[in-house]
């Protein structure tokens, strides 16, 4: 009977150790195919997004305009911002802000909780964000943390700026 324990594969190890003279060789594994990973858009709704007040979220629900992602898909264009501040009867800076917000809320990680912030520290679209290296990116954030607040202690970690990029990445290379 063969002792279990000491099988490699489906043959019997030997009881000595063997010696070898030259190191072996990496096996060789085939390349992998580049792989892009998809990443969806989140929406929320148009009233968790910041710097809007009750009576711009009521203009944007009667054009129809309830979501996040409604919002961005309405402004992806100029003339799409020109339109939509047109019907709402607001300055076209308003509108461009809002689609900025809506852009970055896209991203999962930054959602409606951090999208003001980017926005505030420079940063106005998910496409510029994933141009930006991180750290440049959390320079940013901290230097308008120390501005304003004039302390770090709530500012998001490196790793999670890091993050809001890869996320910005994967969610172009997606094509959304």
């Amino acid at each position: 009977m063969i002792d279990q324990s000491r099988l490699v594969g489906d043959r019997p190890m030997s009881k000595t150790p063997q010696t070898r003279t030259k190191p072996r060789k990496p096996a060789k594994v085939a390349a992998a195919s580049p792989r892009v990973l998809a990443l969806r858009s989140q929406n929320w709704a148009i009233q968790a997004l910041p710097g809007l007040n009750a009576d711009n979220q009521a203009k944007l629900l009667e054009q129809g305009i309830a979501t996040t992602f409604q919002l961005y898909r309405h402004t992806t264009t100029p003339e799409q911002r020109a339109t939509l501040a047109n019907q709402l009867q607001i300055h076209p800076q308003y509108i461009a802000k809002w689609a900025a917000l809506a852009d970055l809320s896209r991203l999962p990680s930054v959602g409606c909780d951090y999208c003001g912030l980017l926005l505030h520290a420079g940063i106005a679209s998910s496409v510029q964000l994933a141009q930006m290296p991180f750290h440049q990116v959390h320079q940013q954030v901290v230097k308008l943390h120390v501005t304003l607040l004039n302390q770090t202690d709530f500012c998001p970690s490196l790793s999670q700026v890091k993050l809001w990029v890869q996320e910005a990445l994967l969610l172009h290379r997606s094509g959304q």
